[in-house]
């Protein structure tokens, strides 16, 4: 039997930017990718705090930026300023899933 299971998150991250002429994806500030072993081109979902959800794949951004930018279609779903979260799944068997390294990455505001 195969699942689907959470693999990483980041909780409250804040969206930095938003390009509605770009062709697609979100671009993740790449420390934030590696906390949360997340890669370029992995498919995410998006959770904004206003209930959209929203499917799309991974770019890296610079290091150390903070940028969290919604390109295309998924910047008509956001507002900058907006708290997402930013999950993605695995499918494993049963034995993968008693092995998995869950990567849960909260950001906090100061």
């Amino acid at each position: 039997m195969f699942r689907h299971i959470l693999k990483s998150k980041i909780h409250r991250a804040n969206v930095t930017k938003t390009d509605l002429n770009y062709f697609g994806s979100v671009a993740i500030d790449k420390d934030l990718l590696e906390v949360s072993d997340i890669i370029a081109n992995e498919k995410v979902q998006i959770v904004n705090n206003n209930g959209t959800r929203l499917e799309t794949y991974v770019m890296e951004g610079e290091r150390g930026s903070g940028i969290i930018c919604l390109n295309g279609s998924a910047a008509r779903l956001v507002q900058l300023g907006d708290n997402v979260i930013i999950v993605s799944y695995v499918i494993l068997t049963d034995e993968e899933v008693k092995l998995l390294n869950l990567k849960l990455f909260f950001l906090v505001k100061q």
